[in-house]
């Protein structure tokens, strides 16, 4: 019997862990975290890294366990987050794709332009292009999976906080390291895969509202 509950422990982490490393790609994003700091030290970037990972942690722990209650509190609909959320992705990425490149070795380190940055921290950064509504929905849906009984309550919310846990982690590596990982690819290599990385972070975002229309046009025809 503890054999068969350990196992389904480690199955349920590895299925919510799987699923919001995927829909975050924290990897992926970490060059567009790179291009939104680029006026930043190591250790200035490190910190704001660590920053966005925390609200990310909050973001995930509200949505995995009262996630649900919250939306349903303020009436807002999934359609609705979806729509609202794919829209801010959306124009972040079209900005960052049509943005003027920085000057090569041009990094002004100043007070301003951290304290700028820094209240950017939660939004956009943290949300929506971290844990944006795809995120959120996802760690609903892992949330409500929870089963009744209270042995299995507690043991399937402990499993659920350490996913939590390791996500955040990937998002505060990969944010930290994002400018090792340019400096792998060189100046030219970074300025492609941020293109391309904002031209995917677009497409994300309109697919994000093709979702949430959808579900209103389901939803409107019902």
């Amino acid at each position: 019997m503890t054999e068969f509950f350990t196992s389904r422990w480690i199955g349920d982490f590895l299925f919510g862990f799987g699923a919001l490393f995927a829909i975050i790609n924290p990897y992926g994003l970490a060059f567009i975290f790179l291009d939104r700091t680029m006026g930043l030290s190591e250790r200035e970037r490190a910190r704001i890294a660590l920053r966005v990972a925390a609200y990310a942690f909050a973001v995930l722990l509200g949505s995995l366990f009262v996630g649900s209650q919250v939306l349903k509190i303020f009436g807002i609909s999934m359609p609705a987050l979806r729509i609202a959320g794919g829209l801010v992705v959306a124009v972040s990425g079209w900005s960052m794709l049509h943005a003027t490149p920085a000057a090569p070795g041009g990094q002004a380190t100043s007070t301003a332009s951290y304290q700028t940055i820094k209240r950017m921290a939660f939004f956009p950064l943290a949300i929506p292009l971290t844990t944006g509504p795809g995120t959120i929905a996802t760690a609903i849906a892992i949330g409500t999976n929870r089963p009744d009984d209270l042995d299995g309550l507690f043991a399937s919310s402990i499993v659920q906080l350490i996913v939590a846990v390791a996500v955040t982690a990937t998002i505060y590596h990969a944010y930290s390291k994002s400018s090792a990982m340019a400096r792998l690819f060189g100046e030219e290599g970074t300025s492609v895969v941020t293109r391309l990385s904002a031209f995917l972070l677009l497409c994300v975002g309109v697919q994000i509202i093709i979702t949430g229309a959808i579900e209103v046009a389901k939803s409107v025809l019902a």
